[in-house]
């Protein structure tokens, strides 16, 4: 009895230390391909006088992006409801692990713009990056007029350019297993733009779930595009209502997915 516990403890003990080696490998490895992407970007970007926003997000972000979730040990496996749209969309999603940047970058979202919070832009790799792919850098809340400011300036640039954007309407990571808040941002640029929503759920296995860090135990992602939504006859007067519907749609979505299977279903 003693020796087989001694036995389990050993070999607990041997796989925390190699999933600590291959978290410590990966991470490395990773940082080591952000730099390499980052200056690829560059030069890119440099030789083509930065006409390549498009080639730098879709052509080499989403698959360094692919590499590192595929480093992880993790498999992207996309459910689409209907195809991808063709026009500019918001595209939203959940938020619940800093896994959710690889895997969203790693769909390659058409024509497709990402808020991100300003704080990436201080590892330089990711601010970097973020500027020659044509990122928006958020604020914290705290700060509601810079907030504003950055969301009209976000709506004028995509007005000229018919670019797509992406962005979670929970701002930050819920690690709780549940549907946060959400928030107006994405709402009202979708109102003012009179542009679809293509909701995104992004079902991460609680083993898998590495929350607020940067690598993530390897398992399989599930990635669901949920059906459209127009927005064709939405007004800023309703934007509490209209925002509070989408959740809704989260909210029944997540319940469907966390509803324990029928016998013989």
């Amino acid at each position: 009895m003693v020796e087989n516990e001694e036995s389990q403890e050993l070999g607990s003990a041997g796989k925390g230390v190699t999933g600590t080696f291959r978290k410590v490998v990966v991470a490395g490895v990773g940082t080591l391909l952000l730099l390499l992407g980052a200056t690829l970007m560059l030069l890119v970007s440099v030789f083509t006088l930065f006409q390549t926003r498009r080639f730098c997000s879709e052509g080499i972000a989403s698959r360094m992006a692919r590499v590192a979730v595929w480093l992880s040990g993790v498999r992207i496996v996309e459910h689409h409801s209907e195809s991808l749209p063709k026009g500019q969309t918001v595209y939203i999603s959940n938020h619940t692990a800093t896994l959710d940047i690889f895997v969203v970058t790693a769909l390659g979202l058409p024509r497709a713009r990402y808020f991100l919070s300003g704080f990436l832009r201080r590892i330089l790799p990711f601010g970097l990056i973020g500027y020659l792919i044509g990122v928006f850098w958020t604020v914290p809340y705290r700060f509601a007029d810079k907030r504003r400011q950055i969301f009209q300036r976000a709506e004028d640039k995509l007005r000229v350019t018919g670019d797509s954007v992406y962005l979670s309407p929970e701002g930050g990571r819920i690690c709780s297993g549940e549907i946060g808040h959400f928030n107006r941002g994405a709402f009202h640029l979708a109102t003012n733009l009179k542009v679809d929503i293509c909701p995104i759920y992004i079902h991460i296995p609680t083993a898998l779930d590495a929350g607020m860090n940067l690598v993530s135990e390897s398992g399989v992602v599930d990635v669901y595009f949920l059906p459209r939504i127009t927005t064709s006859d939405w007004k800023v007067r309703d934007l509490d209502e209209n925002r509070d519907a989408v959740r809704q749609v989260y909210l029944d979505f997540h319940a469907s997915l966390m509803r324990p299977a029928q016998p013989g279903s």
